[in-house]
């Protein structure tokens, strides 16, 4: 006889905690405000293998995607230090940080969107907290103590023989983790390569870097090893916000209160419905595997990270005594209270039309961005100088490569039409695929024709085809004369 089948044949209680220590307003906390440590029990089912499918693949992603280059850059680097940026391959500088806001925006929209619609599966589906802590750290608990009952019995007892050694391998595997964890997320930054090259090196040789690593493996270590699901319920502020945008019509991992009250405990043969009992048997499943430690059937809460645990626990539950799965599923408030089916709502449009705006106005400005930037500016403190009838103006030049290809440009005066440039080298420059070229050209305009002491220029960047590349507007400077 499985576990759950003894707690219904014992009426649902089981080997479970009493059920008063779920109601409080905190899960993960006594009424006195001590911390309550939650050991859920190992979920299984239909949701649990999915979920655990999706975040298999995202771990997959994590510790490959660093090591992905697309026409030889990084496939994503973000490189503070060394302001150097990629995202699917492309380099993006400061100048095009504006771009990555407006990605950002588009970002908070589709979130908001998004937990109005389905509330936080983000959390419970996608979150890497959720992710490392149920899908790594969690597994390796189990499979070091054990599940649940084993968990809370090896935690009252001494520290013996057992305990110190179940404790200390866990412990360890949590530190290489924690470790492992850390080398990957500097390879988002700095890069693989540079990644291998420090941990080749030694600490000694890096050391500012490697006091780094091990501050960030020690913070893992601290959040997945003893503060876990508080990061959820105190810390995260996704957990505030969608307090703010969750309302009746929002898809939430539910639990039917019209059909599971008046809950009770299972009597075999009974006629529940003549008796005025609902479906649910008070078996608290529903709580002992969840990893936040609340108890669903007293409605939406703020630590509830839609886990689904909850949804298969009651499901095999039901399943055994012979009652309709879906007493807790994925539902609305206002489904389960009236019947009403699931709509996409006024305010929801919206926000679907700003996020359809934003974004396709986030890959035109991806798209379009410009193969070069060019600048042309005076150096400072310098001014014009007047030689054979001509004005000369010296700029200094500054050419961006965006693109993955090396170019080859000309420069040339777009306006006013008599200007002349005059190079300090070669007129053709070559610019190297991502990197930075500068120099230095003089442009001469007649004395004769020049009526302001000051007025604008626009200068064009040219490939070897003609085409326009980029233009930057200046102004040229000459001689003050007095306009009669």
């Amino acid at each position: 006889m499985s576990k759950i089948d003894e707690d219904i044949a014992r009426g649902g209680q089981g080997q479970v905690l009493d059920p008063e220590t779920y109601r409080d307003s905190i899960g993960t906390m006594e009424q006195s405000g001590k911390r309550k440590w939650v050991f859920p029990k190992k979920p299984k089912g239909k949701y649990t293998n999915k979920r655990e499918l999706v975040s298999y693949i995202l771990l997959i992603i994590y510790f490959a995607v660093p090591f992905i280059k697309i026409n030889g850059n990084p496939f994503f680097l973000f490189n503070v230090i060394d302001r150097e940026f990629f995202i699917a391959g492309q380099p993006f500088y400061p100048q095009d940080f504006f771009i990555l806001t407006l990605g950002a925006i588009a970002s908070l929209i589709f979130i908001i969107i998004f937990t109005i619609a389905f509330g936080r599966i983000f959390c419970g589906w996608i979150c890497p907290q959720t992710i490392f802590m149920e899908s790594v750290f969690r597994k390796i608990e189990f499979w070091i103590e054990g599940d649940r009952n084993k968990q809370m019995k090896l935690d009252r007892q001494e520290w013996d023989s057992e305990k110190i050694w179940k404790r200390s391998l866990k412990w360890s595997v949590y530190v290489v983790i924690s470790l492992i964890i850390t080398h990957f997320m500097f390879m988002y930054i700095v890069g693989y390569e540079q990644v291998i090259q420090i941990v080749s090196d030694g600490p000694f040789a890096h050391t500012t870097n490697f006091i780094v690593m091990i501050l960030f493996t020690a913070a893992f270590y601290f959040v997945f090893a003893w503060f876990r699901e508080q990061v959820c319920t105190l810390v995260c502020p996704y957990g505030r916000l969608q307090g703010v945008l969750i309302d009746k019509e929002t898809i939430n991992v539910f639990y039917d209160f019209k059909r599971g009250e008046n809950r009770s405990k299972w009597r075999k043969g009974e006629d529940r419905k003549a008796a005025g009992k609902g479906d649910c048997i008070d078996c608290y499943q529903c709580v002992v595997v969840c990893p936040t430690g609340i108890d669903i059937r007293d409605g939406q809460q703020l630590e509830c990270v839609n886990c689904t645990a909850c949804i298969d626990a009651c499901d095999e539950v039901m399943e055994k005594v012979g009652l309709p799965k879906g007493l807790v599923r994925y539902a609305s408030e206002k489904e389960i209270e009236t019947g009403t089916p699931y709509k996409f709502t006024g305010r929801m449009k919206g926000f679907a039309v700003v996020l359809v705006f934003l974004v396709g106005f986030l890959g035109f400005l991806l798209y379009n961005r410009g193969e070069m930037e060019a600048k042309f500016i005076k150096p400072a403190g310098s001014t014009f100088f007047v030689r054979d009838g001509k004005i000369i103006n010296t700029y200094n030049y500054t050419f961006l490569n965006k693109t993955n290809d090396k170019k080859i440009v000309t420069i040339k005066v777009i306006d006013p039409a008599h200007a002349e440039i005059g190079f300090s080298a070669s007129s053709k420059i070559t610019v190297d695929r991502d990197k930075i070229s500068k120099g230095t050209i003089n442009i001469s305009f007649p004395e004769a024709e020049m009526s302001l002491s000051k007025q604008n220029i626009t200068i064009g960047v040219y490939d070897m085809k003609g085409n326009l590349i980029d233009s930057y507007q200046t102004y040229f400077e000459g001689p003050f004369k007095l306009q009669f």
